[in-house]
């Protein structure tokens, strides 16, 4: 595949062997030495794997701020002597141990550059293990805008009483904690030990093991994820909350723990809504296999923003409406638009993840088509199709699905990576035209991946692996150009014989999607190429014919 922009390497004036220059190269974006610092896998970060994160953190919530330590547990990928974290620049570092195979403890010494800072950990061989802790506080970025903009959102509940909810995906969660900030790196296992006023409760992913009742009105919760999690899935929630829970049942027979968390004034309203929950865990079960944080169960958190996929503690708030905040779904559809697309991300987003902002697509694409195989379980293929349509207005068609790969900025506005890339999947069940067949690959192709990491490349090796047939002219146009496929047609009547004339524009020669045409009421599906085709039957006069937009993703030029 083609490379977006390039990369150039020279030293860092301190401890590097390269740098990167600032860029331009994506539709104008300039990237810095600091978007590339978390956005690449340089040496620095390569050379260590992260196996086990341990956050211990008092929260003050009346100062906004916290302070802590996090033990970083690793493996040695390649000989260093130094090692990358990153913690953005505002918070404080008061210091740095390191800690051998042995538990000998040692302060090391460390130099910050940005939102980056470098460890001085002598000797570090192939094959070690190793931990680093990092002392440090402050008061983190406050969310102007969550989750889109990422941060801590210090908000007040209704009865006026201090509600905390953090998100951090896109920004990254070093804006609170020191980690090696890159999708690719999920640590196996991770704690989070929180300290608060005993007024509050805290809520976070995985377990709760314990609560502890310490001295001066404070108590610690402590939670345990089980698996791996993106750094950016990792969140707190404090604040005056009421637990109720309900178990789902399996197809298989299995229970799975679904605990919901919500203000104490919401609890009865919560009770009530949240029994869609099962008939969504259901849905997705069918198409993909059963959730897949099993073990670390099920949980939506009450929070002051819309929503997040928070792995197995998902951010909800959508006030208890229907749709996204009563609105966006069909108004004859009855079901809560943030449940079903923030569960759907803890099948495309946490357990099947990118490798890179960039390719976010695998995602967000995918659990946003989710939304409509939801509809498809519950109401019928044509409301799949009228869902879908209620989608393309927000298709932009201004950039590539694909981002810039290497950097981590807060600036890129595309959004096709949601909505587009939703109907770039439908366009393939129909460009297949066998829907057995279509589901059996989406849940072939979700199991091959799951709990694990994957890039766009290899969604296109697996697809064409598993059909037989040649997909990457397909989603090569669709991932890294931004224009729409173009059919272009003329209709012409002889004879009383109508011949349907029509031919592929701005594409690759060896673009080849299928697609569908209705003949009155016959529908057919045709294999345009560059080269003009033609369709000609004999049919009625007034016999209308058509491309059907409702199954694929392309524009059409009548001539």
């Amino acid at each position: 595949m083609k490379r977006l922009f390039l990369f150039f390497f020279v030293c860092f004036n301190f401890c590097s062997p390269f740098n990167i220059l600032a860029q331009e190269g994506y539709d104008g974006y300039s990237f810095n030495e600091q978007d590339t610092l978390r956005g690449q896998l340089n040496p620095y970060r390569t050379c260590y794997d992260v196996h086990f994160y341990d956050l211990d953190l008092f929260v003050d919530m009346l100062e906004r701020s916290i302070q802590g330590q996090v033990g970083i547990h690793f493996t040695v990928q390649e000989d260093f002597d130094r090692m990358q974290i990153d913690l953005f620049e505002n918070m404080q570092i008061d210091s740095v141990v390191y800690v051998d195979g042995q538990a000998n403890q040692l302060v090391t010494t460390f130099e910050r550059n940005g939102n980056a800072f470098f460890v001085d950990v002598p000797n570090q061989t192939k094959g070690a293990t190793g931990q680093v802790i990092v002392y440090y506080g402050g008061k983190p970025i406050i969310a102007k805008n969550a989750p889109w903009d990422g941060g801590f959102s210090w908000k007040r509940d209704k009865e006026n009483r201090p509600w905390l909810g953090v998100s951090c995906e896109g920004i990254g969660a070093s804006l609170w904690w020191p980690n090696k900030d890159h999708l690719s790196e999920e640590a196996d296992s991770t704690r989070i030990r929180v300290t608060v006023d005993d007024e509050y409760t805290v809520i976070s992913n995985g377990n709760l093991r314990s609560t502890e009742v310490l001295d001066n009105g404070l108590h610690a919760f402590e939670w345990f994820v089980a698996y791996p999690i993106n750094n950016y899935n990792v969140t707190l929630n404090i604040g005056n909350y009421a637990h109720f829970d309900d178990p789902y049942v399996a197809f298989d027979g299995d229970t799975l723990a679904c605990d919901y968390y919500v203000m104490d004034y919401n609890l009865e309203k919560a009770k009530k809504h949240f029994e869609q929950v099962h008939g969504v865990l259901e849905s997705f079960e069918y198409f993909f296999g059963k959730y897949p944080f099993w073990e670390d169960g099920f949980a939506l958190v009450e929070t002051p923003y819309l929503g997040m996929e928070h792995q197995s503690c998902i951010a909800y708030g959508n006030k208890y409406m229907r749709g996204y905040l009563g609105g966006m779904i069909p108004a004859d559809m009855d079901w809560d638009y943030i449940i079903v697309h923030e569960t759907g991300h803890e099948y495309f987003g946490n357990s099947v993840s990118s490798v890179d902002h960039a390719e976010m697509w695998i995602h967000e694409s995918f659990t946003t088509y989710m939304e409509a195989l939801y509809v498809e379980y519950f109401y019928e293929y044509a409301d799949v199709e009228r869902y879908l349509e209620g989608q393309r207005p927000f298709i932009r068609n201004k950039q590539s699905i694909v981002g810039p790969m290497d950097v981590n900025f807060d600036n890129w506005k595309a959004s096709d990576h949601y909505y587009k890339g939703s109907w770039v999947i439908h366009t393939l069940r129909h460009h297949l035209g066998d829907d057995t067949f279509y589901f059996k690959f989406l849940k072939d192709f979700y199991q091959a991946f799951s709990m694990s990491h994957m890039t766009s490349e290899d969604f296109i090796v697996f697809m064409e692996d598993y059909t037989g047939l040649s997909i990457r002219p397909i989603m090569e146009h669709y991932l890294y150009k931004a224009e729409l496929p173009v059919l272009r047609y003329r209709l012409e009547e002889k004879r009383n014989k109508k011949t349907f004339t029509y031919s592929w524009d701005n594409v690759a020669e060896d673009f080849n999607l299928k697609v569908w045409v209705r003949v009155g009421e016959e529908l057919i599906q045709i294999s345009p190429s560059t080269t003009e085709q033609e369709l000609v039957w004999k049919a009625p006069a007034n016999a209308k014919v058509r491309v059907d937009l409702g199954k694929s993703l392309i524009d059409v030029i009548e001539e």
